[in-house]
């Protein structure tokens, strides 16, 4: 049986990572990558990085296909352009890469240490309205800390 883990470890070593910093160069550059953002919809809603796109893990491949209700046509039509996949901590968007690898998409790569890190690396994250969200307010939010509940018995 594998674990979550091994299955990031399995992903990590057939897909690309950057680093938040590595990001904010490509935004700086005439021809930016298309974000895309591979958290859940609430997490989204909260905070993101500016401009990026919501495509949720559980509906990627849909979202990346033509003839789905979640159909995304900016990321179908995106199979020959620099994409970077974001999550909270870059465990999901690890997985989101690799199976957009399968799928076609010839530039693909996962931003390691997520949005997390990129709130860390004092970037910017908005919410919705376009307004930037206060840090400390995405560092607590971003978090992720499991509850009592959630941990394996002893």
């Amino acid at each position: 049986m594998k674990t979550f883990n091994d299955l990031i470890n399995e992903a990590l070593q057939q897909i690309d990572e950057i680093f938040p910093w590595d990001l904010e160069e490509k935004l700086s550059l005439p021809e930016r990558p298309l974000i895309v953002d591979i958290r859940e919809p609430d997490e989204f809603k909260a905070m993101h990085i500016a401009d990026s796109i919501l495509a949720p893990r559980g509906v990627l491949e849909q979202a990346c296909e033509w003839n789905y209700d979640e159909t995304i046509p900016q990321l179908v039509q995106a199979r020959d352009q620099e994409v970077i996949v974001v999550c909270r901590s870059g465990n999901r968007s690890a997985l989101g890469a690799l199976t957009m690898q399968w799928l076609g998409y010839q530039n693909v790569a996962s931003l390691k240490t997520g949005v997390r890190g990129w709130n860390d690396y004092d970037q910017p994250l908005v919410g919705l309205d376009g307004n930037t969200v206060d840090p400390d307010f995405a560092e607590e939010f971003l978090e992720g800390t499991p509850s009592a509940d959630q941990m394996a018995p002893e």
